[in-house]
């Protein structure tokens, strides 16, 4: 299992080792014991989710507000998606910057979105089914959202505008400057 930190680097890219023959191919697709050796800190998944969309759909910017802040693990498991995760803790050096990584089945990538980060997906190919880890429970009074088109993010979703299909909660979501419910980059999220 291979952890590159992003040009954000508290974003990493995992590329798990795929063991393939004429069988087919088996992977290991989460290790909590390597995950925390390279982190320096245990982060303790508590649900697992998945989602199936076709091409155009457009999940995001979601984040949830502390005490119920998220870390995500997410996956492609069939198909293809732009994975985007934007930095939202005040003070921080890349405040409002974002990394996108194309996550496919056939790369088998993954992107652990650390608490502090808004997080959205396009997808990219019909009959896409898209897996995360969580390590906190849904809490609709936490539940947040930044414009996934705020101009001063400048995030490129590879999917013309009149094609995206998003859901009426993520059409009215705030621009990042809009917002005062965001994260202090000074505060530990995995203590607090």
């Amino acid at each position: 299992m291979k952890f590159i930190r992003t040009e954000i680097e508290d974003v990493v890219i995992i590329e798990p080792k795929v063991h393939g023959d004429a069988r087919g191919y088996f992977v290991e697709t989460f290790r909590e014991d390597k995950l925390q050796k390279f982190l320096g800190y245990k982060i303790n998944f508590c649900q697992d989710n998945e989602s199936k969309s076709s091409r155009g759909v457009l999940r995001g910017l979601h984040y949830q507000l502390a005490p119920a802040a998220q870390t995500k693990l997410v996956r492609v498991i069939q198909g293809r998606v732009l994975d985007v995760a934007v930095d939202i803790r005040e003070g921080s050096p890349t405040f409002g910057k974002y990394v996108s990584v194309e996550l496919t089945s056939e790369n088998k990538r993954q992107l652990l979105v650390p608490r502090g980060f808004a997080h959205g997906f396009v997808v990219l190919e019909d009959d896409t089914v898209f897996a995360y880890k969580v390590d906190n429970y849904y809490s609709p009074e936490n539940d947040r959202g930044i414009a996934f088109d705020d101009a001063s993010l400048s995030i490129d979703w590879q999917v013309p505008h009149v094609e995206l299909n998003l859901s009426q909660k993520d059409t009215k979501q705030p621009k990042l400057k809009e917002t005062k419910d965001i994260f202090d980059y000074r505060v530990n999220y995995y203590n607090a």
